[in-house]
């Protein structure tokens, strides 16, 4: 009977490390976490030519509340995007995205993104966001940087007593 039990645990142990293991990597990728990302691949930072002004489109993320959902560096929030770029792929991307919504379908409102029409949010404004948005840099460890989880990993691996 006490060898069934502390099977049981052994195996409890290991499934608990395996999900650990997915949730860090998601969570890594996601580029910390956060329940958004809308469901769109995980890319690398994009490298595409950038017009606005950052320093301006940082005084209009605060402006405009989209720390509110993006939190204050793009990785926390319910709307992740850094290390899950998306619609950040490009200035004109981004303004594309903006405007879809608004432009498109105006009587159809946005439950998780505001309509941002040209009058609401012009272009320039638009692209002064989106270059404080390039500045955005992902601060999640390597998974082999963690302590606790390699901790967690290497007593997982040993044989149960």
């Amino acid at each position: 009977m006490k060898k069934k039990i502390l099977a049981g645990v052994s195996l409890v142990g290991v499934s608990i490390v395996a999900l650990l293991l997915v949730s860090t990597a998601g969570l890594n990728a996601q580029g910390r976490g956060g329940r958004g990302g809308g469901g769109l691949p995980n890319n690398p930072a994009p490298t595409s030519p950038v017009t606005g002004d950052p320093v301006a489109g940082k005084q209009l993320y605060y402006e405009y509340s989209c720390y509110a959902c993006h939190g204050y560096g793009g990785e926390t929030g319910a709307r992740v995007f850094v290390g899950n770029w998306g619609h950040l792929a490009t200035e004109q991307v981004f303004i594309e995205f903006l405007r879809e919504r608004a432009d498109v379908a105006p009587e159809k409102k946005a439950t998780t993104m505001p309509n941002f029409a040209e009058s609401t949010l012009p272009d320039k404004k638009a692209k002064d966001i989106y270059a404080y948005i390039r500045t955005f840099k992902s601060t999640a460890p390597p998974l082999k940087d963690i302590p606790t989880l390699n901790a967690i990993i290497d007593a997982a691996s040993k044989p149960a007593k």
